[in-house]
């Protein structure tokens, strides 16, 4: 009885070692940095680096980006208070038409009055041209 003990300990020994035999193969495999999945460990590993590096670029660009807005929304900010002065000072002006010189005036009978622009300019003057939407509103109302 002790004889079949023993072949049947040792044949189980050797069927666990044959299985481990299988195994670590398995795994070399498995761990291959070329075909296996450690190979695409190690692709993943380099995408992760250079999409990191990628990032930090843009990162970078984007805030010179942005501060490069900024500049241009500040003097276009300016730009815009000093198109609202000129226009407010234009309504300052008299409106008395400026007379046309004689050489370059159409000739006109005693019944036409001729139209120049500087006549056409002082109809137009009595209009405001620059007006924000709360003045309009409350003109309107």
């Amino acid at each position: 009885m002790e004889f079949i003990a023993d072949i049947l300990l040792v044949a189980g020994a050797l069927g666990a070692g044959f299985y481990c035999f299988v195994l670590a193969r398995r795994l070399t495999r498995f761990n291959d940095l070329e075909k296996g999945v450690g190979g695409a460990v190690a692709v993943l590993s380099a995408q992760v680096d250079d999409l990191s590096k990628a990032l930090t670029q843009a990162q970078s660009a984007s805030g010179s980006s942005t501060e490069a807005l900024a500049d241009l929304t500040h003097r276009a900010e300016a730009v815009a208070q000093r198109l609202e002065l000129m226009m407010a000072s234009m309504h300052d002006l008299s409106e008395e038409p400026r007379s046309a010189p004689e050489s370059t005036a159409p000739a006109a009978g005693p019944s036409e009055k001729p139209e120049t622009p500087a006549t056409e300019q002082a109809e137009r003057s009595t209009e405001p041209m620059f007006m924000r939407h709360s003045a309009e509103r409350k003109g309107a109302a």
